[in-house]
């Protein structure tokens, strides 16, 4: 089938495209390729070549023979003038695939083309499909789902090309840019420099045509003397192409090279230069180092004529110099240590090269431009031979090693790495790494600049290829490029490693590279010392330690636990516009944040640090571990236990499901830190199965095979003082993990038997069924039993227990037994979810709430677990969250937490209210509003308004008002002009939230919402801003511009500084919506308030009043909830205020009850929700609670964030 085509035949070949427009051929057949051509009928001809025969047709007979005349007289031209060329060696070829092309293409790099062609056999035969020009094109990678992709970019058309592997991606790219580069060359600088003859030959080895510089020294060099001389840095040694930097050389320069030259230039340079000292062509690379690093940065081969002057003398005769044409004089007295920048004398021209400009020489002045930043050694006998030392001794290490571009996941698939991964000749020297192709290769596939690393990897693990095991180590670079490398044994991986951290790590932080490390780079981080911007920091990853050295930190290195993480999160941030992954780490109150420079090596610290924080190994120390170093396995154990299970009959004696249990420990091993045991999907049995099991299977015995023989000889003291002497003296030698998991458990085990009357576990039951578990033997012996048994009865002296832990241990097991149902903790306490900043499962805390906690307390407790250090002049607090995150509003200070959250069961849905912790005020705010309150008026403007319930005249409109704030009332005018004002608000009565309900369909998205006892009162606001500042100004009247707590005053808080050991978990309030457990709490609560008035009844004078008001307010609150539960359809309307008034009524007297009760009866149509006064929490029940609060421990943070069983 024929198809339309442009053709055309420019004398060379034939070739066709699918319109006259298009410049990329769709096919190419070379005149030397063609073997003749013939006529066929129907206005064709075929074309033949040796592969294939081409049959073109045109519209008319004449077209068509002067067609075959035109290509037969070429072909006839053709023999007559030339013979037939050999294949041309292409500098790159293979099969790639092409974007739109179903069957890979054969790709040839071939002098300043690319060709494309259907197959090997037709490239050699000189068919193509088209050729790329690589003077208009570009190369670049790109970043697709198949990373082996780069483009060839032209002005007409870009083409997209998949190569197989990473590395002959690279190679690609690499030998298409080089071929760009001389596409581009321009010859005319070189061609002008070569005019002085001594610059036909390399200045360092005498190597012809040499087509690279020095700006600065003024040599002209070839391009294998050009890659060491870059190794000295820019301030000695400016590298710059004569072809390639076109726009570096002007007329000055170019003279300036011309006058000089490379004999001149020598003279100095080599004017001590011995023959056998002298660079060949053909010199390896270690050689050629050497000699340029001697020569240029020590000065060693220099002539010595001006050796003998000071520095001083030097400075004078250089500035003397400069305003004279002899430049040569002016080099060799800044190369023999003149400071290009010394002072003149003359205030005006005050540098050698503003008296240079001051003379008009032009020369001076471009080659003193071009040395402004150098500084070249005096001849100095005693400095050059240190300095030669020093380079004597610099890291030189060279080597077969297996090489192979990497991405981050490259280690995931052997079979991949075995593809890639060739044996390579590896240099490395002055700070660069370079591979070769084998040893006696000259010029390197590549080379990496060891300063530019930002993580070094090291695999532990060896890796199997056909020769042999390999010992992997990956380079990562800030241009997000990975290099794979491996030796032949874990020796040659540690040479290699060890000498690539010294090039890259600095000094201040050298004392990481002598762990063992597995892991090592540079990192951002921001701690609490410095939350406000990021800095740059050294890591080094050694098993389950982080060590690194920070900046502006005093001490010499640091460490991480890893395994005792308390938090191990990662979150995203946007910094510039861009997604920044975040990895945050806290341990015992230290929080470190850190970031990588790139995805890559940010992914490969955060699974490495994954690792190192979990479960690695079967021994205890290789646990996750609390930041008191118990297994947070046991610590689950046993918080579970003692909240479910101190009740419980024979709770260690009975047996859990062998597959629940297996499930449990696993789900501990794989991550113990986020996995939490949960009432009502766990199993009280199988928990104690899985801490029984836990202590059997570990690789040593909890209190050690070691000791078993001192332990059972501890009976023979008939003395129980010297007995117990004896056990705390075997509990000191044991481990630090040992002793403090055996405290933990004992401790446990103390409080089950205190509580054995219900759950009839005494101290010999509970020996009987853990001495097997602690000791690790098969049998069970009655010395082993006794053993136990005596820990748990002497517990308190054996670990130093105080009188008043014991005494709270007691009242927490009384409240856990008793209260178990309802939603107060075994301290009094309530528990409740807080956010900080926003609501998402990231930015909550478990914390607990006592009865007697003011906002000021809570949120002080909150910035410090967070490590937050509010910045100076911010003022934080708490606000609650009502109706759907619709209307918020911040606590003052001074006011009690726990009231406001027993109000919220009074809200249509309580489950959607929320405590949060935020950034609030500045104080600047408060300075400006306090100000205006001076002034009488604190505030005032038009604002609209709609009330609920809506009066008839009004309707159910938002009206425009005029509102006045001022002297503790907010007054409401008809407009600006009325003098008397339709209603005045007592702040004090009324209780403003930001936001307004959707519901009312404000007009506006900003505005304030009032509640008083019997009425609410939308407010809409025409801006963001007059909102923020109406809500400011209303909470400064409030409450009289007392705010936050005077300056100086010590902050409340309500966490010690050292925490009991081994504390209780707590329960934390769910907004519950199961009707049927409200009930069951309530009645919970009732029955105890009942057993607790038949003792009345029975001994008045006996009666424990606080417990029975206690028992009374939960139940009154409980059943105030239980009401509202089975009311959920009804609509709430209304919110009441909270008013510091005493209560009229204790609670717990039957007329507080009725009250109640006709409070319900008597909601109003529109459903208002009153909370009645009677459920502020009697001041005599805070008190009492307060006693016990105050005796109570605090309980350290990881069961708030740890163990807390939701």
């Amino acid at each position: 089938m024929f198809q339309k085509r442009w053709v055309k035949f420019d004398g060379l070949s034939i070739s066709y495209y699918n319109n006259e427009k298009e410049m990329y051929s769709k096919g190419i057949i070379p005149l030397s390729a063609i073997s003749t051509v013939r006529v066929q009928g129907d206005n064709k001809f075929e074309v033949v070549t040796t592969q294939r025969t081409f049959v073109f047709r045109v519209e008319k007979e004449e077209e068509r023979n002067d067609w075959i005349s035109i290509l037969l007289n070429a072909l006839k031209s053709q023999s007559l003038t030339s013979q037939s060329q050999g294949v041309v060696t292409p500098e790159k070829c293979g099969y790639l695939e092409l974007r739109g092309y179903k069957a890979k293409i054969f790709t040839v790099l071939s002098g300043n083309s690319v060709w494309l062609c259907k197959n090997e056999q037709d490239f050699k035969s000189g068919l193509g499909i088209t050729i790329i020009p690589m003077n208009v094109a570009n190369v670049k990678q790109v970043d697709r789902t198949v990373k082996q992709s780069f483009e060839i970019i032209t002005p007409y058309r870009s083409f997209s090309f998949t190569a197989e592997t990473e590395k002959e991606k690279q190679d690609w790219i690499e030998a298409v840019q080089q071929s760009i580069a001389e596409t581009l060359s321009d010859y005319e600088v070189a061609e002008k420099i070569w005019f002085n003859e001594s610059n036909r030959s390399c200045a360092d080895c005498k190597a012809p045509d040499p087509d690279w510089a020095s700006i600065n020294l003024c040599v002209v060099i070839c391009k294998k003397c050009a890659g060491q001389h870059r190794s000295l840095g820019p301030k000695d040694s400016k590298v710059r192409s004569l072809k390639m930097d076109a726009s570096i050389w002007s007329n000055e320069l170019i003279e300036l090279f011309i006058v000089i030259g490379n004999k001149r230039a020598n003279d100095f340079w080599a004017g001590n230069l011995q023959k056998d000292e002298e660079l060949h062509m053909d010199s390896p690379v270690e050689k050629r180092k050497n000699f340029i690093t001697q020569k240029y940065k020590e000065g060693k081969f220099r002539k010595t004529l001006l050796a003998s002057l000071t520095k001083e003398e030097l400075n004078k005769a250089l500035c003397a110099a400069v305003v004279k044409p002899d430049v040569l004089e002016t080099m060799a007295l800044l190369f023999s240590g003149a400071d290009v920048m010394c002072a003149t004398g003359d205030p005006v021209h005050s540098t050698p090269y503003l008296l240079a400009k001051k003379a008009g020489q032009s020369l001076q002045m471009e080659f003193l431009y071009h040395n402004k930043f150098s500084d070249f050694p005096q001849h100095d006998i005693h400095s050059e031979g240190v300095l030669s030392q020093e380079s004597s001794q610099s890291t030189f290490l060279c080597d077969f090693l297996y090489q192979a571009p990497s991405a981050a996941s490259k280690l995931s698939s052997e079979k991949k790495l075995l593809e890639e991964t060739n044996k390579k000749w590896c240099v490395l020297e002055g700070g660069f790494l370079s591979y070769y192709e084998s040893d006696k290769s000259t010029t390197p596939n590549g080379t990496i600049n060891i300063n530019e690393v930002i993580c070094l990897a090291i695999h532990k693990e060896d890796f199997y290829l056909n020769t042999g095991p390999i010992f992997i180590f990956e380079i990562y670079l800030p241009s997000e490029r990975v290099f794979l490398f491996g030796a032949e044994t874990s020796q040659a991986q540690r040479k290699w490693t060890e000498a690539i951290a010294k090039h890259f790590v600095p000094l201040f932080a050298e004392n990481l590279t002598e762990a063992d490390y597995d892991l090592i780079g540079q990192l951002f981080y921001k701690d609490c010392h410095a939350l406000d911007q990021w800095r740059k920091g050294w890591f080094a990853m050694d098993k389950s330690s982080l060590h690194f050295c920070l900046q502006m930190q005093e001490v010499q290195g640091d460490r991480m636990h890893l395994r005792r993480l308390q938090e191990l999160t990662i979150s995203t941030v946007v910094q510039n516009g861009e997604k920044l992954d975040v990895l945050l780490l806290v341990e015992k109150g230290r929080t470190l944040y850190i970031h990588g420079h790139t995805k890559l090596d940010f992914t490969v610290w955060h699974t490495a640090i994954e690792k190192a924080a979990g479960t690695d190994g079967n021994a205890l120390q290789d646990q996750q571990l609390s930041k008191n170093d118990v297994p947070i396995i046991v610590n689950s154990c046993i918080a579970f236990v003692t909240q479910y299970g101190l009740g419980c009959k024979y709770i260690y004696q009975k047996n859990g499901d062998p597959l629940h249990i297996s499930e449990l420990l696993e789900s501990f091993k794989k991550d113990a830190r986020s996995f939490k045991l949960r009432a009502g999907k766990h199993q009280l049995e199988d928990v104690t199965g899985v801490l029984k099991s836990f202590l059997s299977d570990i690789d040593d015995a909890l209190l050690t095979k070691e000791l078993y023989p001192y332990w059972i000889s501890a009976l023979d003291a008939q003395d129980d003082k010297e007995r117990i002497k004896k056990y705390g003296a075997f509990i000191r030698s044991l481990p630090g993990v040992n002793r403090a998991t055996l405290a933990a458990i004992i401790e446990h085990l103390y409080r089950v038997q205190k509580c054995s009357e219900i759950n009839h576990m005494n101290a010999h039951n509970l020996a009987l069924v853990f001495s097997s578990c602690l000791f690790q033997t098969k049998g069970q012996t009655s010395e082993e039993v006794n053993v136990i048994e005596d820990l748990i009865n002497n517990y308190v002296e054996i670990f130093e227990v105080k009188e008043d832990q014991v005494k709270q241990m007691d009242i927490e097991n009384s409240f856990i037994t008793k209260w178990k149902d309802t939603q107060v903790s075994q301290a009094g306490d309530l528990l409740i979810e807080v956010y900080v900043e926003r609501k998402e499962p990231d930015c909550s805390i478990i914390i607990r709430i006592s009865p007697v906690m003011e906002a000021e307390e809570l949120t002080n407790d909150i910035l410090a677990i967070k490590n937050i250090i509010p910045t100076k002049g911010d003022i934080w607090a708490t606000f609650e969250v009502i109706e759907n995150e619709e209307l918020e509003r911040p606590l003052h200070y001074k006011e009690n937490v726990l009231e406001q959250v027993l109000r919220w069961s009074s809200l249509a849905e309580p489950g959607s209210a929320y405590l949060v912790v935020k950034k609030f005020l500045t104080a600047d705010t408060i300075k400006h509003c306090s100000d205006r309150s001076t002034l009488g008026s604190i505030k005032e403007g038009i604002l609209k308004i709609k009330e609920e319930p809506s009066k008839i005249l009004s309707g159910n409109k938002f009206q425009d008002r005029y509102f006045v704030l001022r002297d503790g009332f907010l007054f409401l005018y008809k407009d600006v002009k009325s003098s008397k004002h339709d209603k005045m608000f007592s702040l004090s009565s009324v209780k403003f939230y930001r936001g307004v309900k959707k519901k009312m369909k404000p007009p506006t998205s900003w505005g304030l919402t009032a509640y008083s006892e019997k009425h609410h009162w939308h407010l809409c606001c025409d801006s963001s801003r007059t909102q923020t500042e109406w809500m400011t100004s209303i909470f400064i009247a409030q409450h009289e511009n007392d705010i936050w707590p005077p300056a100086g005053k010590e902050r409340k808080r309500s966490i010690t500084k050292n925490p009991k050991i081994g504390g209780l978990p707590l329960i934390p309030i769910q907004h519950e919506g199961n009707a049927t457990l409200a009930r069951k709490n309530i009645e919970s609560a009732r029955a105890e308030l009942e057993r607790l008035r038949l003792i009345e009844k029975c001994d008045k004078e006996s009666v424990d009043s606080s417990l029975k008001e206690r028992a009374s307010m939960v139940a009154h609150c409980l059943e105030h909830k239980d009401d509202k539960l089975r009311n959920r359809t009804r609509k709430h309307r209304s919110f009441n205020c909270l008013e510091d008034t005493e209560p009229e009524a204790l609670l717990g007297q039957p007329k507080g009850h009725k009250g109640l009760k006709t409070l319900r009866k008597t909601e109003d149509r529109n459903s208002k929700a009153t909370l009645d006064s009677d459920h502020k929490l009697p001041s005599r029940v805070i008190e009492e609670l307060n006693v016990v609060l105050q005796r109570s421990r605090t309980l350290p943070r990881e069961l708030q964030d740890e163990q807390i069983l939701k």
